[in-house]
C-alpha cells in the first residue's frame, strides 16, 4: 500500500491496483469558510499536491460534506472526477454524481473492477462533537476497507472523531494493516473547550485499542480551527508507550511513501 498525505485530512491511497482519495481539499490558502453556528475557520495552506496532477480517482471517501476542511470548492471538483464516491447517506444525496453510495455505520459497499481484487469498503462509527451535537455538526461516518480474502481490514480511515463508547467499542480489536487517524483537536472560540475532533492523547488511546500495524496521523495542518498542529501532537506521540510510538508514521506532505 502506497500512500501520499496531501494535506489536512486529503490523502492518496494506491493499493491493488485502487486509487482512492480521502475528504478532497483542493483550495489555496487564505479563505475563511463559514461553519455552524456562526463560527469560522481560514485555510492557512495550500494542498501539497494539485488535483490536475492526483491522476485517475476510482474512488473517493468522504466522511462528510458539509465542512469545507474535509470538501472545499476545489475538492468538489474532484468528487467529478472519481468513478465513485462513498459518502453518509446525507452525503450522497447532496452530491450530484452517477454513483455516489451513501452509507450508515455498519453498512458495506463493495468496488469491483476486471483488472484487481474486489475492494469492501464498510462505515465505521464517528461523532464528530460532544453528546447531542449531531444536530449541530451534521453526520459523519469513517471508513475500514478490505480485500477479497482479508480477515481484517488493510486500511482504516477514522474519519472526523471524538473519542466515545461506540468508536472504542469498533476499535478494540480491530488490527487493520493501516490505519489513517484524523486528529487535529479542532476548537472554535464560540464554544470555548468543546473538541470536534481527537487530540493526540485520544489517538493514542484509540491506537492501543485497535493495533494497527502502521499509523498515519492526518487532519493536523492547515487550518485555523485545527487547536493541535503537527508539533504539539508529535511530542505527545513521542511520550506514548513504545507500543503505540513505534506504530506513528509522520509522511512528508506531497511525497509518496510504501507502508508494506
Amino acid at each position: 500500500m502506497r500512500i501520499t498525505r496531501i494535506g489536512g485530512p486529503t490523502a492518496l491511497i494506491e493499493w491493488e491496483g485502487w486509487r482512492i482519495l480521502t475528504d478532497p481539499t483542493f483550495d489555496p490558502p487564505g479563505r475563511t469558510y463559514s461553519c455552524a453556528l456562526g463560527t469560522s475557520s481560514r485555510k492557512t495552506t495550500g494542498p501539497a499536491i494539485e488535483l490536475d496532477d492526483i491522476g485517475p480517482i476510482d474512488a473517493v471517501l468522504l466522511s462528510h460534506h458539509h465542512h469545507a476542511d474535509n470538501l472545499d470548492d476545489a475538492g468538489r471538483v474532484g468528487l467529478e472526477r472519481a468513478t465513485t464516491v462513498v459518502s453518509t447517506v446525507a452525503g450522497a444525496k447532496s452530491i450530484a454524481h452517477p454513483d455516489a453510495r451513501g452509507l450508515k455505520a455498519g453498512a458495506t459497499t463493495v468496488l469491483r473492477a476486471p483488472d484487481r481484487p474486489n475492494l469492501t469498503i464498510a462505515a465505521t462509527p464517528c461523532r464528530h462533537g460532544a453528546p447531542l451535537t449531531r444536530p449541530l455538526v451534521g453526520p459523519v461516518i469513517g471508513f475500514a476497507l478490505s480485500l477479497d480474502g482479508q480477515a481484517r481490514p488493510g486500511l482504516w480511515v477514522t474519519g472526523d472523531t471524538v473519542m466515545y463508547g461506540g468508536l472504542r467499542g469498533f476499535a478494540t480489536g480491530l488490527e487493520p494493516e493501516v490505519a489513517i487517524v484524523h486528529i487535529g483537536s479542532v476548537k472554535f472560540p464560540l464554544t470555548g473547550a468543546l473538541s470536534y475532533t481527537m487530540d493526540a492523547a485520544d489517538a493514542v488511546e484509540l491506537i492501543g485499542l485497535a493495533s494497527p500495524g502502521v499509523v498515519v496521523p492526518v487532519h493536523v495542518e492547515g487550518w485555523s480551527h485545527f487547536s493541535q498542529q503537527e508539533e504539539a501532537a508529535a511530542l505527545v506521540f513521542d511520550a506514548a508507550p513504545a507500543e503505540v510510538r513505534d506504530r506513528i508514521r509522520w509522511l512528508p506532505l506531497g511525497e509518496a511513501a510504501d507502508l508494506g
